[in-house]
This record gives structure tokens, sequence and C-alpha cells, in this order.
């Protein structure tokens, strides 16, 4: 099977773009572009960061509900963006715990936290728990863990089947990262505005009802992933049984907020057929 929906992506106003789609067995569906190519991911980052800080907590070198960042902060907290740092900047502006402040600072304090837990640093940490067990040779998260990883479609469709069926994690702990971390919270979801609630799980955002959001109208309210500011997107959708890697080369714009919703909805409507 290859899905013709995937070529919408040429459809797209941006140099170069490309798009796959997995299954939960592994089943790579169809591809369509440079999947081979390097693009910077921006945030999609975060979820590899994650994944790599939570491989460190099975391992037992940290606990998520050990301090970690600002004073009163958490291992949880950060990955779940209620840590009260700043977007960009290492300064507190709420209590932990209290507002959903997407905050790149916050993954970079956790990058050094689980540096300094396991005497490695970071990306090299990351290299060895989670991108070279999946073949993922052509991905590095070098520089900050919030935003400066770099990857191709082909490495990240092996990220996005590890997460549907997990060989590195317990499955109850990848349960846990999309599972929705202090429920309630509001917050902003950069590029879309406030939302009450603005659930997250562990490194990864949960569309539950948003709106509006950068997934499809059809997108299930269990699918959970992450966007970054180069263009680029990963989604899991549950319901579907199948998750989307695309991946582009023009910064996100009312381009990706047009764009994306319905290249999101032709994928799953050709998945459900």
């Amino acid at each position: 099977m290859s899905l013709q929906s995937l070529a919408l992506i040429e459809e797209w106003p941006v140099p170069a773009a490309a798009a796959a789609v997995v299954r939960v067995d592994g089943t790579v569906l169809g591809t369509h572009g440079p999947v081979g190519r390097p693009f910077a991911l921006a945030s999609v980052t975060k979820p590899l960061a994650a994944y790599a800080v939570l491989v460190a907590y099975e391992e037992g070198a940290v606990e998520l509900d050990e301090p970690a960042g600002p004073e009163g902060s958490t291992v949880r907290h950060l990955l779940a963006h209620t840590s009260g740092l700043a977007f960009d900047e290492h300064r507190v502006t709420a209590p932990p715990g209290q507002r959903r402040l997407y905050s790149n600072a916050g993954f970079e304090q956790l990058g050094d936290h689980v540096a300094k837990a396991t005497e490695i640093p970071f990306a090299e940490y990351a290299r060895q728990a989670v991108l070279e067990p999946l073949g993922m040779t052509s991905t590095a998260l070098d520089g900050s863990p919030a935003k400066d990883g770099v990857s191709t479609v082909e490495d990240l469709v092996r990220f996005a089947a590890e997460v549907q069926a997990p060989r590195l994690l317990d499955p109850r702990t990848v349960a846990e990262m999309m599972s929705v971390q202090y429920p309630g919270t509001k917050g902003v979801l950069p590029g879309y505005g406030h939302q009450s609630p603005n659930d997250w799980g562990l490194g990864f955002e949960i569309r539950d009802s948003k709106s509006p959001h950068w997934t499809g109208s059809s997108s299930s309210p269990r699918t959970f992933g992450h966007f970054g500011q180069s263009g680029t997107f990963l989604w899991v959708d549950p319901d579907a049984g199948a998750a989307c890697v695309a991946l582009a080369d023009r910064a996100f714009g009312p381009w990706a907020t047009e764009a994306w919703p319905p290249f999101t909805d032709a994928v799953l409507a050709e998945l459900r057929g």
C-alpha cells in the first residue's frame, strides 16, 4: 500500500518537504519526497530528548519526581512544561505546576540534569540510549535538547514506530508520556494561542479537544506529537494505529496552519479507507 495522500506535500509552499506514514507494527505505508535528506527539527527535537530522559529514568539515573530546574520543580514538571520557566530564558515566571508555560529553557535544564546524573554529555547520552539502538544514524541532538536536533524522515519513522510499540522503554512508561500531566492546566500553544486546558504529556503535546490545532479535524483526541518552528511535525494517532512524520525547510507560519490540517485529514481518510 502506498498512500497517495502524502503527495499533497507537493502543494506546500516550501522549497523541499518529505513525509511518511508508519503503522503500529512498523510497516511503512508510504513515503514522499527526499526522505533521506537531513532537516532541522526545531522543537520536534523535544520528543527525542524526552525519550532519552525516560531511558535515564528507567535506568535509575533520575526519578520523575526528583528536584530539577527551578526551586520546587521536578523532572516531571520540566517534561510537561509546568516548571514555571520562561519560553527561551532561564528565569522563573510562575510557580511550578500552575501554568503550562512552553519552555525551551526547561528542556535545556533537563539535558543538563541528565548529563550531570549520568556523567555523559546529553547529546551523547541520547545517541547511546535512543538513536543508536533504533538505527537513527542520520540524527543528532547536538546543541540545545529543546530545538537543535537534525534528522531525516527515514530516521523519524523508526522513532514513530518505537513510540507505538516500545522496545527501548517499558510500555507503561510510554503510556505515561501520552497521558495528561497536571490536568486542567491552562496555557498558550505556540502559534495557536491560549488553550484551556492546554494538555501535555511527558515531552508530547496531547490533542484532546484543542481548537485551533495543527493536526486534523478528524484526528482523534488521543493524538499526541509535536511540531517545530522549522516546518516539521510528528503525530501519532492511536485510534488510527499509525503515525505521520513531515519535515520541511520553511519556517512555521500561516502556510503551515493552512496546509497541515487538511494534509492530516487526507492521510487519515485514506488510512480509514
